[in-house]
């Protein structure tokens, strides 16, 4: 009977989900779009200086999108975490005795006993009644409470790195080939995107490589398509 690879140590991931969901996100998308965007400007049969413009243009562009789209939807979960800590502060003070019990409940839902269950609601209590009540009451824990401006620069910065792989590609590559080697490179950087998000995140390599490496293929596709469909040549 074959036995299944183990898996080695007890290191565990969940810690990184926030800040590797927009960081993968940020690259990811700074790879195809300006890829994407390079090839359909290319495929309408610009000039490079218009191409390499456009790249330009939309790794800036793109990089504040993604800095203002990550503050506001952050900064909305901030505001409903604020929220719900504010109203379970007015809670504690209303009615500490009847919040300490909800908490021994919770407790004891989640397998002790209830003698047990109401010592530890009372220690944690007297330790930090709002800390203990956000983390096992809400699921607002300390480590992953929204950071609007931290979101925010991570994810610009992330776009950046992905943006200027594909543009360094289309500057260097000659114009009877720019379509050709910035969808190449594009491939290659999805790919090792996916590897480093895989071993970052302890999920399965090569699933990874193929999901982003597929659909980052399918935009570029459809984004030569649409530039033939516009074949502006410079005479």
């Amino acid at each position: 009977m074959l036995v299944k690879k183990k898996l080695k140590g007890n290191k565990h991931y969940s810690h990184r989900v926030g800040w590797l969901r927009a960081a993968v996100l940020g690259a990811n998308d700074g790879i195809v779009s300006t890829a994407s965007l390079i090839i359909g400007v290319a495929a309408a049969g610009t000039s490079e200086l218009e191409i390499l413009l456009a790249g330009f243009a939309g790794l800036v562009a793109g990089a504040m999108s993604m800095a203002a789209g990550e503050y506001v939807s952050v900064s909305s979960q901030a505001d409903s975490e604020n929220a719900d800590l504010e109203l379970e502060r007015y809670h504690l003070r209303r009615d500490i005795d009847f919040e300490r019990r909800e908490l021994a409940q919770i407790y004891e839902k989640r397998g002790l006993e209830k003698s047990l269950a109401t010592q530890v609601a009372t220690q944690l209590m007297e330790f930090d009644a709002l800390e203990a009540h956000a983390r096992d009451e809400l699921g607002i824990h300390r480590r992953n409470r929204a950071r609007p401006l931290q979101a925010a620069f991570a994810s610009a910065m992330a776009f950046v790195a992905g943006a200027v792989l594909p543009l360094l590609g289309a500057w260097l590559a000659p114009l009877p080939l720019l379509i050709a080697i910035t969808g190449c490179c594009a491939i290659v950087f999805l790919a090792l995107l996916g590897v480093v998000s895989a071993v970052l995140g302890g999920a399965p390599v090569v699933p990874s490589v193929l999901r982003v490496s597929f659909w980052g293929a399918v935009a570029m596709v459809i984004s030569a398509l649409a530039g033939t469909l516009f074949d502006i040549a410079v005479l």
